[in-house]
């Protein structure tokens, strides 16, 4: 056992560890909604659209997050006008997007003569975490479960069904921005201690492996949040005992769950299918 607790007894392994649990749990009960809507694109989207917002925050000196809050969020409207005023492919419309709102971050970056730290922005120091930053991460991972919680039947039934949503009377508008919300804080949030490409395979990575397993929305969610808590500390350790950087281990760890539910998942691992395939040839 003593591998187990020798990386506890430092401070900073406990707060990131935490802090990583956390995350682990808010971005795939997030992320889930988007694999169901086949629009995940749209994390990597927003993830790099709030560069304008955090240039402007940082030459005005506001809190970063503001800026980013609402540079995602202006991304989000952009891609629904783009959709709504031409026959352009959502896909289309978020690659675009996704191009423009970071080419004008780094040009805001330049003009303004900002200080970001672009190498900590993409992939971030879970290990430099602070106790402020882990009750941030709480106070708001909070806030998202209690909000997903109490309109969970609304959203279920808007990201299966949009337009018998809108046919039921439900404010589709309002829950799709609304999600887009949710999606934004929490790629923020994750975003301040592990950066850009850990925010966006935490997001991702465990919902879509939850996929592979379950079918059930809520089920996703819930395997997917258990997977995201094992990536995070399952990755820290790897971080710790391999001296590797902390955010890779952890994106190599959730990979490698994806690999396998891939390969070994009862209803569609690729190798599950084979032996089902040959058992009723028999």
């Amino acid at each position: 056992m003593d591998w187990l607790l020798t990386p506890l007894q430092y401070e900073f392994v406990r707060h990131a560890i935490a802090i990583g649990a956390i995350i682990g749990i808010i971005c795939p009960i997030v992320g889930s909604y988007l694999i169901v809507l086949r629009m995940s694109l749209l994390g990597d989207v927003i993830a790099h659209a709030v560069m304008p917002g955090l240039a402007i925050a940082n030459a005005l000196r506001i809190d970063l997050s503001i800026g980013a809050f609402c540079s995602g969020m202006c991304s989000t409207f952009v891609i629904a006008w783009i959709r709504q005023q031409s026959r352009v492919r959502v896909d289309a419309a978020m690659t675009l997007t996704f191009s423009t709102f970071f080419g004008l971050g780094i040009a805001l970056i330049s003009l303004l003569k900002t200080q970001l730290d672009l190498e900590g922005f993409l992939f971030g120091d879970i290990l430099n975490v602070t106790s402020d930053d882990l009750i941030h991460t709480v106070v708001v991972g909070s806030v998202l479960a209690i909000a997903i919680k109490l309109h969970y039947k609304e959203l279920l039934f808007y990201t299966f069904d949009p337009l018998g949503a809108e046919a039921a009377g439900l404010p589709v508008q309002l829950l799709h921005y609304g999600l887009m919300a949710s999606v934004t804080l929490a790629i923020i949030t994750s975003m301040k201690v592990v950066g850009v490409i850990l925010a966006i395979a935490m997001l991702v990575g465990p919902a879509v492996t939850a996929s592979l397993l379950v079918k059930e929305l809520h089920q996703m969610m819930a395997v997917g949040a258990g997977l995201g808590v094992l990536s995070a500390i399952g990755g820290l350790y790897f971080s710790f005992y391999g001296n590797l950087p902390s955010g890779a281990a952890i994106a190599l760890v959730i990979f490698s769950l994806f690999l396998l539910a891939l390969l070994f998942s009862p209803s569609q691992g690729i190798l599950t299918r084979q032996r089902l395939a040959q058992r009723e040839k028999s």
